[in-house]
């Protein structure tokens, strides 16, 4: 596990460059039949496939063998009258692998998203380059890629705009299984502790939708960090300006701190970033037993003039990812996601009202501003 400052430290931040290059980026990939297309292997299938109308399967694709692809099983039912809203997601610890999240992961796939997961296609329990695990929990078991994968680079909020631009540029490629499948206006950036600070890192991108915040926040005082002063940031890994290393990979010091002071692929965020963010947000905390709490809390308090949603439940900083189908941070995530991409109002009303929907059911406490 790491520390409460490793799980939401900030540090002096520059992430103008991060949405610039994401979408000049993004202008090369909707070349459309440009675009590489994969073959996808290795299908899984997650518990059941998870509860909502469309099974769900995790999958490698070879077109990025550095992500995870959960989707529903079935995309025949995708196309002109329904599509599946991208979802880019980032694992706690800053890990590259999500193997820890599979059971949240799937079920809200199975609802009708695509989600594009950092980490290379695993077996439960399988442990990232970085990190370790995301949520841990699950019987340590062999790797099971459907292909090899790449050296493991270090996951950064780049690495979650890698799979923005992935998907929309598959939507775009009439040889790819998702031509047109994907609604790439609907974009939410999410991620559990290290991975919540880098969506939020890349949700300056004017893409992005929405943000969920999962067990994370910025830290009130970046300059107390643990070893000593911070190095100059560099870009996120996939969107470098021109002039960087090949491969898009960053250049100058760890990202995080010198000295060991945070995480590798730690975004250097700090409050002013909060000003950055444009469309809605949901943190989703585990309550005062989460290192993460005061930090997020306090992130919500800041962000005055976005709708923003926090939720609490007293479960701590592992949240419920491993339990079965997800669990409460499942039904919270597949209600904020089919209230904004669905307009679900069933879904919306656990977070409109007075009081909001989720504060009647068992154990949540939430707070909320302009959301009626």
């Amino acid at each position: 596990m790491v520390s409460a400052r490793m799980v939401a430290l900030g540090i002096t931040a520059g992430v103008l460059g991060i949405f610039v290059a994401g979408t000049a980026a993004l202008g090369g990939a909707q070349a459309g039949s440009s675009a590489a297309v994969g073959t996808e292997s290795g299908e899984r299938t997650i518990e059941d496939g998870g509860t909502g109308p469309y099974k769900a399967i995790a999958v490698s694709n070879s077109s990025i063998l550095t992500h995870t692809i959960y989707r529903p099983k079935d995309l025949s039912a995708f196309g002109d009258r329904e599509k599946l809203p991208i979802l880019a997601w980032g694992n706690g610890g800053c890990a590259n692998s999500n193997s820890g999240h599979q059971n949240y992961l799937s079920e809200i796939a199975s609802h009708g998203y695509l989600i594009v997961a950092i980490g290379p296609n695993q077996a439960p329990g399988a442990r990232g380059a970085r990190g370790g695990p995301g949520a841990g929990g699950a019987a340590p078991a062999a790797p099971a890629p459907a292909a090899a994968a790449p050296a493991a680079p270090v996951p950064s909020g780049g690495t979650l705009l890698e799979a923005i631009n992935w998907a929309t540029a598959q939507n775009a490629n009439p040889q790819s299984p998702y031509y047109r499948k994907i609604d790439t206006s609907k974009v939410a950036a999410f991620g559990h502790s290290c991975g919540g600070l880098q969506a939020m890192e890349i949700s300056a991108d004017p893409r992005v939708k929405t943000t969920l915040v999962v067990d994370s926040g910025i830290l009130n005082s970046p300059g107390a960090a643990p070893g000593g002063a911070p190095a100059a940031p560099a870009a996120p890994r996939g969107a470098a300006p021109a002039g960087a290393a090949p491969g898009g990979a960053p250049g100058g010091a760890a990202r995080g701190g010198a000295g060991g002071g945070a995480l590798p692929g730690m975004p250097p965020l700090t409050k002013d970033h909060l000003a950055k963010l444009h469309s809605p947000v949901f943190f989703l905390l585990g309550g005062e037993a989460d290192i993460a709490y005061a930090n997020g809390m306090d992130d919500f308090k800041r962000i005055e003039k976005l709708p923003v949603f926090v939720a609490n439940k007293g479960v701590g900083h592992g949240g419920t990812f491993t339990q079965p189908h997800g669990g409460d941070w499942a039904m919270a995530s597949v209600a904020w996601l089919d209230w904004q991409f669905k307009a679900n109002a069933e879904a919306g009303k656990l977070f409109t009202g007075n009081p909001p929907g989720l504060a009647k059911k068992d154990g949540w406490t939430v707070d909320k501003k302009n959301i009626p």
